[in-house]
C-alpha cells in the first residue's frame, strides 16, 4: 500500500441572527452534492496558518471579511484514510460575527441557512452526520479533538482525544 497524502483544511461554522447555520451544497468533490460548512484547504506551500486560511476562505466563498480574532477554534478532526484517498486534518472554526444575508452561489456550490433540527433531513457527509455535527454542538463554546480511522466499506472508528464541552452542553 502506497502512502496517502495529508491534506489540511478549515471549516467555517457561520450563523445568522436566528442561529441558523450556513451550509454549502457542494458542486465539487469532495462531498459532491452534500451539504457541509464552507471552507477549504490550507496553502501549505505558502506556510498559511489555519486562521489565515479560514479568513481567506470566508472571503473567497462568502464575501465575508474576517480577522483571526473573529474566529473561535471549536474542534480539530483528523481522518485517517478518508475514502482510501487521503488523510485529512481539519480545523473547525465558529465565526463570531453573525451573517445578515445569504451569500450568492459560488463555484463551490449553493448556500442555505438551516436550523439545527433541519440537519437530520439534509444530505450530509457520513462522518459529519455520525460524529462531527454531534461533537460540534456538544462543544460549541468549548473545544474538542477527534480522530477517525476510515475503513474500506464505510466503517469509521472514532476516538475522542480531547473534550471540553461548551457552556450549553448537557454533560
Amino acid at each position: 500500500m502506497s502512502p496517502l497524502p495529508h491534506k489540511i483544511a478549515t471549516l467555517l461554522y457561520a450563523f445568522d441572527e436566528a442561529d441558523d447555520v450556513l451550509l454549502l451544497q457542494r458542486a465539487q468533490e469532495p462531498n459532491l452534492g452534500l451539504w457541509s460548512p464552507p471552507g477549504g484547504k490550507l496553502k501549505t506551500d505558502l506556510g498559511e496558518s489555519p486562521y489565515v486560511c479560514a479568513c481567506r476562505e470566508a472571503w473567497e466563498e462568502t464575501g465575508l471579511r474576517l480577522a483571526p480574532s473573529d474566529l473561535a477554534l471549536t474542534g480539530i478532526v483528523s481522518e485517517h484514510g478518508f475514502l482510501g484517498q487521503a488523510h485529512w486534518l481539519m480545523f473547525l472554526f465558529e465565526v463570531r460575527p453573525r451573517l445578515r444575508v445569504l451569500p450568492p452561489p459560488h463555484r463551490e456550490g449553493t448556500f442555505g441557512f438551516f436550523g439545527r433540527a433541519a440537519l437530520g433531513s439534509l444530505a450530509l457527509p457520513p462522518t459529519d452526520r455520525e460524529q462531527i455535527w454531534p461533537l460540534f454542538w456538544e462543544h460549541r463554546g468549548g473545544f474538542f479533538s477527534a480522530h477517525c480511522r476510515c475503513h474500506a466499506g464505510g466503517e469509521n472508528v472514532w476516538t475522542l482525544e480531547e473534550s471540553r464541552p461548551g457552556p450549553g452542553s448537557r454533560l
